[in-house]
């Protein structure tokens, strides 16, 4: 059994991030969700991304970041594009993660931006559509390709498809076999660390 922390996208605690939960929990894993948006949902990830701004991009990554200080250090942190940012933050600054899960998104680990170099012992899973304009087109897969070439537990898999959302199962971009597929590799992966 894992504990987890997940963090939801840019168009907020979906209903189709809840399921997702709720079918690790359904295989006896602990779920920490927080609602970085306090509740709100939006329609677009145009209209996420804008609220987003408007609140602060580094404010919500650390608040993001804050929640993590009332929970066990023995966490896998897991993101779905936003959340990708306060999930590969912990996993890479916060000693004692068990391991990271990122969703259409990830973070380079060298250069100006980056938190630093992929930690020694955390395993890492990362899941996008390999013609998906933001996660392929925007340099994620390019810094999903230099964390698999340069940690020792790092895997990168890749869908057919161009859906930036596709595990979001309350979303006209959703994906049912791409998540099916993602679904048994994630929980293989929280069985295993």
């Amino acid at each position: 059994m894992a504990e987890i922390l997940l963090f939801h996208h840019a168009q907020g605690l979906t209903p189709g991030i809840r399921a997702f939960a709720d079918e690790l929990r359904a295989d006896g894993h602990i779920v920490h969700m927080p609602d970085l948006f306090d509740g709100r949902i939006f329609t677009s990830i145009d209209e996420g991304m804008s609220y987003i701004n408007a609140r602060g991009f580094d404010e919500l990554r650390e608040r993001g970041v804050r929640i993590a200080d009332q929970l066990p250090a023995e966490l896998v942190y897991a993101g779905f594009s936003f959340g990708v940012l306060p999930a590969q933050k912990l996993a890479q600054t916060r000693p004692g993660a068990r391991g990271a899960l990122l969703f259409h998104s990830c973070l380079p680990i060298s250069g100006e931006w980056a938190f630093g170099p992929w930690p020694e012992g955390v395993p890492v899973q990362i899941h996008g559509m390999d013609k998906d304009p933001i996660f392929a087109g925007e340099g994620d897969i390019d810094a999903a390709r230099e964390i698999v070439a340069k940690a020792e537990d790092a895997e990168l898999f890749l869908y057919p498809g161009d859906q930036h959302y596709f595990a979001d199962s309350s979303l006209p971009s959703y994906d049912a076999d791409a998540t099916a597929l993602l679904t048994r590799r994630v929980l293989a992966f929280l069985d295993r660390v």
